[in-house]
C-alpha cells in the first residue's frame, strides 16, 4: 500500500534563488572544481568536507549547447539551508532548522539522458538519496529522504547559459524501508504484526483507535517532489554548468503513523553535458 502526498508545484526562483546563499555558515572545506577534484586522493579527501561538497564551474564561454542523445553526467546536488513548515497562529510558515546530521547530505554522481528543444533532463542513476535529520526550534526532530529521484526538469531553450532556469518533479521513497523494526518490534515484512493488547484493539473503535491502527498497520510511502534551478555559470570548453536550486518535498511519515511535513531546501548544483 502507497500513499502520494502532493507538493505545490509553485517554487519562485526569481525571489527564493537570489538569496539561497545569504547568511550561511561558511563551509570547512574551499571550493573546488571537478578537475581539481579529480587528482586528489582518498586520504586527501578524508576528514577535508569536500567529499560532500558539489565542485564549482570557471565561467568560461557564453553557452553550453545541448545536442540529441546528449547526457548529463556528475550531477550534484548541494543544500544550503534547511527550512520546514509548521502550523502557527497567522498559518503556515517555514522554520529555519539545526542540521543534525553528518556531513553525508549531498547527492552526487547522478546522471541520465538529455534532450533539446526543451532541454530535458531524466535521472537515471547515481547516489540520488540520503538519510537526513535537522532540528527544528522547538526541539523536534525531522528526519526526512533528501533525494531527486526519477527527476524529470524541463527548461525551454537548446543550451544552457547563465539565467537559465529549468525544474520539474521527483519521487521521495519512503525514509525507511519493509525491514525496519519499530522499538517494539514491529515492520512491514517483518517483526510483530502488533505489539498492543488486543482488547484495546477490539474496544469500542474510539478514543484512539486510529492512531493504534497507524502505528501497527505499517506502510512504504511515496511522495512527490518539486525543483526549480537556474544556472549562473557555464564553462563551454568542458561542458560544466553550475547554479542554485530550491526544492520541496515530504519528509518521513514513520512508515503511515506521521503527516509529513514539508521541507524546503536551498542550495547549489553542478552538472556536465556530455555529447553523443
Amino acid at each position: 500500500m502507497a500513499r502520494s502526498y502532493p507538493v505545490c508545484a509553485a517554487v519562485f526562483v526569481a525571489t527564493a534563488v537570489l538569496g539561497v546563499l545569504l547568511g550561511v555558515a561558511a563551509s570547512p572545506a574551499k571550493a573546488i572544481t571537478a578537475e581539481q577534484f579529480s587528482q586528489l586522493t582518498y586520504v586527501q579527501v578524508k576528514g577535508s568536507g569536500l567529499a560532500n561538497r558539489c565542485p564549482t564551474v570557471e565561467s568560461n564561454g557564453s553557452e553550453v549547447p545541448v545536442t540529441a542523445g546528449s547526457r548529463l553526467t556528475n550531477v550534484c546536488f548541494e543544500p544550503k539551508s534547511f527550512a520546514v513548515e509548521f502550523e502557527t497562529d497567522k498559518g503556515k510558515e517555514f522554520a529555519t532548522t539545526k542540521l543534525t546530521t553528518r556531513q553525508t547530505y549531498t547527492l552526487a554522481f547522478i546522471e541520465g539522458s538529455l534532450d533539446a528543444n526543451p532541454i530535458t533532463f531524466k535521472e537515471q542513476d547515481g547516489m540520488d538519496f540520503a538519510a537526513t535529520t535537522v532540528k527544528l526550534p522547538d526541539g523536534e526532530y525531522v528526519p526526512f529522504l533528501f533525494t531527486v529521484k526519477e527527476l524529470v526538469a524541463k527548461g525551454e531553450g537548446s543550451s544552457f547559459k547563465p539565467g537559465f532556469t529549468w525544474g520539474g518533479e521527483f519521487s521521495v521513497p519512503s525514509y525507511r524501508t519493509g525491514g525496519f523494526l519499530d522499538p517494539k518490534g514491529r515492520g512491514m515484512t517483518l517483526g510483530y504484526d502488533q505489539a498492543v493488547a488486543l482488547p484495546a484493539m477490539q474496544s469500542d473503535g474510539q478514543g484512539g483507535q486510529d492512531e493504534l491502527f497507524k502505528e501497527t498497520n505499517k506502510v512504504f510511502d511515496l511522495g512527490k517532489g518539486v525543483i526549480e534551478m537556474e544556472v549562473n555559470k557555464v564553462n563551454q570548453e568542458l561542458g560544466e554548468i553550475g547554479g542554485v536550486f530550491v526544492s520541496k518535498q515530504p519528509s518521513d511519515t514513520d512508515m503511515g503513523a506521521k503527516a509529513p511535513r514539508t521541507v524546503l531546501l536551498k542550495g547549489i548544483f553542478y552538472g556536465k553535458v556530455v555529447k553523443a
